[in-house]
């Protein structure tokens, strides 16, 4: 199983990119992993919000592929414990052989479109979090959940 993060906008911030970067290197050592980056609109302020995320849904399906199990980063979406989430990763590399698409949208979220596609939703935090900084803290999920199915010492209980 291939994993992929799929994001709207590029990360901007000097810090958190070099964070972002050193977890990418690190779960490439665990599974095949890749950061896709969608270009933020242009004129976005010119565009409502439902034409806005309607343009980036676009986008975003346009990046998936017909095999793709799409998850979305959502507030909606179910939460998990750091333990959990290592087993929900667990049991989409034993039962996918498909790519998993990890989605983080735009500043106003999914077009209809885009939910319709998703297999399913998940929640990092019930707080709001910057786009940039979602992007950071999946990273090192991703990578403690690697750490936990290997039995390695990462994660503390």
């Amino acid at each position: 199983m291939k994993i992929k993060l799929l994001m709207v906008g590029k990360t901007t911030e000097s810090q958190l990119a070099e964070l972002i970067e050193g977890y990418t290197s690190r779960l490439k050592h665990y599974i095949g992993f890749e950061l896709v980056v969608i270009p933020e609109l242009k004129n976005a302020k010119s565009l409502s919000v439902e034409l806005q995320k309607e343009k980036e849904g676009e986008l975003i399906l346009g990046k998936l592929e017909n095999p793709d199990h799409v998850v979305l980063l959502d507030e909606k979406g179910k939460q998990f414990t750091s333990v959990r989430f290592s087993e929900y990763i667990s049991n989409l590399m034993l039962t996918s052989n498909k790519c998993t698409v990890f989605v983080i949208g735009g500043p106003y979220g999914f077009s209809e479109q885009v939910y319709k596609r998703a297999n399913s939703m998940i929640s990092l935090s019930s707080m709001t979090f910057s786009h940039q900084m979602i992007r950071l803290l999946f990273v090192e999920q991703l990578y403690r959940a690697m750490t936990i199915i290997k039995g390695e010492p990462y994660h503390h209980e």
